[in-house]
């Protein structure tokens, strides 16, 4: 009888406790420090997605998800104890939204069975899927980005660059200096003269790099720059009347923000773009429905269509593609990280895909395999209209030169599976 009852009670706390766990993607934000002016609109649209799903079509694949988030502060210490304390929650997959957490976590996350997205950012050769088993990077990487500014300039041109100065100021961390060997390489190929101007975190000091370009004169500036550096670098070209037309930063160095306090002199600055801008889209009808006017927002509500919201929207978005991927590998709807794995690896990006999702061409078409986890790599240029208080896109998402970029993703993840051991994944 004592049996009995002990299974009755069992019984009844199960019928009583969901039949399915939530879907859980950890937030690694950065809503505090120097960065959170970029950090905070990326949590809101990440988070915000995710909220939507929840709310109209009752979470993905039937499974409701749940946004963990953890501050970091943009802090490579606190990242990693954000990824220690969440990760047993059931985290599916991490963006650490830091080149420097990204390489702290690598090691981490492959032993724990734990795919990392680092779109657009982190170990640039973790492209290549057979060493990096557990981090992938499309649709596009610092390489593809050093790239697609050289094309742009190149099309300036008419296609001739030889004997042009290009300079590029980058932020003096393994960040700013992830470009420097590509654009090594396109200086070779395409006969153009480089110069490596370093700026110190966080950025607010910059008159000597500036007063180097006056004297030097290049003919373009490419920045790879991040939060307060961008501001000043703007500024300082204004006041050295650098032709902003002729100033591109990577995508990390093109926000609203960065141009703002600029005022008119920043406009024609052009940033590269992992995504469309604005918020013409089905998606953001169905965002002020269901999220913002309930009151669900993450955040205020007033960040939609900028530049770091729409990425975060576009993480998420990635991320929910994958899962519904890895529901349809294994056959079940609440899927383990390790499903959630194999969903990444063979994720299809189209443009009928983004269409569901509510945003026709928001992004590049890629597919990712097992030897390739960094897509296409193909990258947008936006220009910034002071005018209208926005960037607009002036050329589509378009190849970059992976005859260049290859062989480096090749020679460097070559000697990160050497140093380190590792066997190969695609066996």
């Amino acid at each position: 009888m004592k049996y009995k009852l002990g299974t009755m009670a069992v019984a009844g706390l199960m019928a009583a406790s969901p039949v399915m766990a939530d879907l859980v993607f950890p937030s690694l934000s950065y809503r505090t420090g120097p960065y959170a002016a970029g950090g905070i609109p990326f949590a809101d649209g990440y988070a915000d997605y995710f909220t939507l799903l929840n709310e109209r079509d009752g979470g993905i694949g039937g499974v409701m998800t749940r946004v963990l988030e953890c501050e970091t502060g943009y802090n490579t210490e606190k990242g990693v104890e954000c990824y220690e304390s969440t990760k047993g929650e059931g985290a599916l997959v991490y963006q650490p939204l830091s080149t420097g957490i990204t390489y702290q976590l690598i090691p981490k996350a492959t032993a724990d069975d734990i795919p990392i997205h680092s779109m657009g950012y982190g170990r640039t050769s973790a492209a290549n899927g057979d060493v990096f088993s557990h981090v992938f990077n499309y649709p596009a990487n610092y390489w593809n980005g050093a790239s697609a500014a050289i094309n742009h300039i190149l099309d300036m041109n008419g296609g001739d660059i030889s004997g042009k100065k290009i300079a590029l100021v980058y932020h003096n961390s393994a960040y700013g200096k992830e470009p420097i060997r590509t654009l090594e390489k396109l200086s070779e190929k395409h006969g153009f003269e480089l110069s490596l101007l370093a700026v110190d975190h966080p950025g607010q000091e910059q008159k000597s790099q500036w007063l180097q370009i006056r004297r030097e004169k290049p003919d373009n500036v490419i920045m790879y720059g991040w939060g307060v550096m961008n501001q000043v670098a703007v500024q300082e070209a204004a006041n050295i009347r650098f032709p902003m037309e002729n100033f591109i930063g990577i995508w990390w160095s093109g926000a609203e923000i960065d141009v703002q306090p600029a005022g008119d002199k920043a406009n024609g600055f052009k940033a590269l773009a992992l995504t469309a801008v604005g918020d013409d889209f089905p998606l953001y009808d169905d965002l002020q429905k269901y999220v913002v006017d309930t009151g669900k927002a993450a955040g205020a509500g007033d960040q939609l269509g900028t530049v770091p919201y729409n990425r975060g929207i576009y993480a998420a978005m990635l991320a929910a593609e994958a899962v519904k991927t890895a529901q349809e590998i294994h056959g079940v709807t609440d899927i383990t990280s390790g499903m959630m794995r194999d969903g990444m690896e063979a994720l299809e990006i189209t443009e009928e895909v983004m269409a569901a999702a509510g945003l026709p061409g928001f992004g590049p078409s890629f597919s990712v395999s097992c030897e390739n986890h960094g897509g296409e790599g193909m990258v947008a240029v936006t220009q910034w209209d002071a005018g209208a208080g926005e960037f607009v896109k002036i050329a589509d998402f378009a190849p970059t030169d992976m005859d260049v970029i290859q062989p480096l993703i090749e020679e460097d993840s070559a000697a990160y599976k050497a140093e380190n051991n590792i066997p190969s994944n695609c066996n």
